[in-house]
């Protein structure tokens, strides 16, 4: 496997400290931000210094119950050519449920949620692995989640979930400790354990993250610093197998670049705290690629069904499934609510200036019962319409506001701003209908 070294996580809100950070040997850039004919200038300056760029999906839906989307495939292909890649990253994950086979809407989670670790789930899983792998160009990692929630009946440990997966197709693994700490806290699950049950020879390279607890529930937030316990866990696998690559990932709350750099410091710290500790270890090999079980369509159709109940009860108001601590379900239908918020206020910012104070509380009001279709930019529009259709807010002025930008961006193309155009519209508003 390539050497990657240590890196972090490029953000068009870093992009300039990056470049001026020392010691950056490589970054990695979300796929779906990414416009291939159009490369931010920044990446294209680290690529021509050498620094590798590495593409990293977040809407592929591996873990899902269908099989994965060409299109998706093909830009997650086309953004690994157009950056020079060596390799392309996604997560075991779903992200969407519900249309056929189940005859539900369809729902997405805007949010990475965790799969069953189940025979039935990691037959799919694997499938789709290897649809992924034979449409890109170059190598294929997965990245372990963190969950706030945890399946009932499972049948395998994190672990000898991924050991099977490398197994089975051969992919390569992306191990997130972060991750593996936030499993520890919310489903007690035992990071060492995990580490030694991993083929880290399948090892491809690891994040490095920060985050937050509250009522005891951990909360990986990519906004805070990086916790001792991480990099404890990350000295651990160090001590273990010397990584490929190690980076550092910060999506929110971005400090000053000295306070990255010190991050940075910590964690090349606790992999030479790890190295020392490292001896000669036999190496249980993942192995040549072996058949097992696949996604078969009674497979596919069971999972299906289990992740739209777990998704219309996170995002449209459904009962918890039976097994499901309801309290955890909780916490994490607030937190993908909590997400939608403040995506949707990026993606439309004029909607929080219109709202003041009311936008958050509208919002998640809104968000507890509506799933979300189609996308955050979908997602504003509905949650707008959804206020005009109850003849919210009360203030004239906002709602007519939010009329005419659900207006604005609800047609096939923008509507035309020439004074003639506006003259024609406001002149339809106040004459007689025949």
């Amino acid at each position: 496997m390539v050497r990657l070294g240590t890196g972090i996580g490029w953000r068009p809100e870093i992009a300039g400290a990056v470049e001026d950070m020392p010691g950056i040997e490589w970054v990695e850039a979300v796929a779906e931000n990414v416009c291939p004919g159009h490369l931010p200038e920044s990446l294209v300056r680290l690529r021509e210094r050498g620094v590798t760029v590495v593409p990293h999906g977040v809407s592929l839906g591996l873990g899902g119950a269908e099989r994965p989307d060409e299109g998706r495939l093909a830009a997650l292909a086309e953004r690994a050519t157009a950056l020079g890649s060596p390799l392309v990253t996604e997560h075991i994950a779903f992200v969407r449920a519900g249309g056929p086979p189940t005859d539900a809407p369809r729902l997405e989670a805007g949010h990475l949620l965790p799969v069953p670790r189940t025979r039935d789930a990691l037959g799919v899983l694997c499938e789709n692995v290897r649809i992924a792998q034979d449409a890109l160009p170059v190598p294929l990692a997965v990245e372990n989640i963190a969950a706030l929630i945890s399946w009932p009946g499972e049948e395998m440990t994190e672990g000898q979930f991924l050991y099977d997966l490398a197994d089975r197709t051969g992919v390569r693994l992306l191990i997130d400790v972060a991750n593996l700490h936030t499993n520890h806290v919310n489903r007690g699950e035992d990071p060492a354990l995990a580490l030694a049950e991993l083929p880290l020879e399948a090892l491809a390279y690891v994040h490095v993250a920060g985050g937050f607890e509250r009522d005891g529930v951990w909360h990986d937030s990519h906004a805070h610093p990086v916790p001792e316990p991480v990099l404890d866990i990350l000295a651990d696998l160090a001590s273990r197998v010397s990584p490929p690559g190690v980076l550092l990932e910060r999506d929110e709350n971005f400090p000053e670049p000295v306070e990255l750099e010190a991050e940075l410091g910590a964690v090349r710290a606790a992999l030479e705290r790890g190295g020392r500790a490292r001896g000669e270890v036999m190496a249980v090999g993942a192995g040549t690629p072996r058949p097992g079980t696949g996604g078969g369509a009674e497979a596919r159709r069971r999972l299906a069904l289990a992740q739209t109940a777990v998704l219309s009860a996170l995002t449209a108001g459904a009962p918890v499934p039976d097994g499901f601590d309801p309290v955890r379900m909780g916490v994490q239908a607030r937190a993908l609510a909590a997400k939608r918020a403040d995506v949707v206020a990026k993606v439309a910012p004029e909607l929080p200036v219109v709202l003041g104070a009311e936008y958050r509380p509208a919002f998640l009001a809104y968000a507890r019962v509506t799933p979300m279709t189609d996308g955050y930019r979908r997602d504003a529009l509905d949650f707008v319409e959804h206020l005009l259709v109850e003849g919210r807010p009360d203030d004239g002025r906002a709602r007519r506001a939010l009329r005419e930008w659900w207006l604005d961006r609800s047609g096939p193309k923008p509507r035309s701003h020439r004074p003639a155009a506006r003259l024609a519209r406001a002149a339809r508003r106040v004459l007689p209908r025949r």
